[in-house]
């Protein structure tokens, strides 16, 4: 009897140190402070009629499931979990985006699409070197494309098309290898295309047309290896135009 009630509570005391390990291990599992910090500027600074991020003022974003913040499944080895995309898509959104975008290091996928946001593309973004995807078309973006976002060398995708940016195409963009589409279409940039751009190896979609372009599309263009379809608007003096569209088989 005394043998079978000290192999209960043997049972009990692995049981309960299971059950202590999971929650020390639970509670060690915390979004970085500096990413939380971040998110609450991203949510200051926007409007949000429709209360989708309610949420955003309860428990933890990673483990309390914020709406549209996405994370790592693992701590790093500094033990905290790490925001890696922001999908706020088609959320009625307005307001402005904080610079302080800039500063979740851990970030690939910023989603703004089809919201309501004005203001300008904060230059910290390109801070965000592990950024594979920027999607900030179909909003109300004012200003210039930073020349920051050069520094995105890991960028797959920028798409700030049917926005109200202007001033040119900051040469910079030379500098995004990985790049595959560039949708800039239905704003209002303007000047020349870089020749530089003609250096993207992996450019498919290259689409700037609905802009306020001049000068020449850059003969070097057609020895880029992998471009399928380019699109634009070029102005030739006070009222003559240019309208093209290629698509290459």
């Amino acid at each position: 009897m005394i043998i079978s009630r000290i192999g209960a509570l043997g049972v009990v005391l692995v049981v309960w140190l299971c059950w202590s390990s999971l929650l020390t291990g639970a509670e060690d599992h915390i979004t970085d402070p500096v990413e939380v910090k971040v998110l609450r500027a991203i949510r200051k600074s926007l409007i949000d009629p429709n209360k989708n991020l309610n949420n955003w003022n309860r428990g933890d974003p990673c483990t309390s499931n914020w709406t549209g913040v996405l994370c790592s499944n693992t701590t790093l080895d500094d033990k905290y979990l790490h925001v890696i995309e922001l999908q706020l898509l088609n959320m009625n959104l307005s307001g402005t985006l904080s610079p302080e975008i800039g500063r979740l290091s851990h970030l690939k996928i910023l989603d703004f699409m089809w919201n309501k946001i004005s203001g300008s593309i904060p230059k910290e973004i390109g801070n965000l070197t592990s950024l594979e995807l920027l999607l900030l078309n179909g909003n109300r973006l004012t200003g210039l494309l930073p020349e920051e976002l050069g520094n995105l060398l890991n960028l797959d995708r920028i798409q700030v098309d049917e926005n109200h940016i202007s001033g040119s195409i900051p040469k910079s963009f030379a500098n995004l290898s990985k790049a595959k589409h560039f949708h800039m279409n239905n704003n209002s940039i303007s000047g020349q295309i870089p020749p530089e751009l003609s250096k993207l190896p992996k450019l498919v979609h290259f689409l700037l047309d609905n802009n306020n372009l001049s000068g020449f599309l850059p003969p070097e263009f057609s020895e880029l290896p992998s471009l399928l379809i380019l699109c634009g608007l070029l102005e030739w003096g006070w009222i003559q135009y240019l309208s093209f569209c290629s698509y290459k088989k």
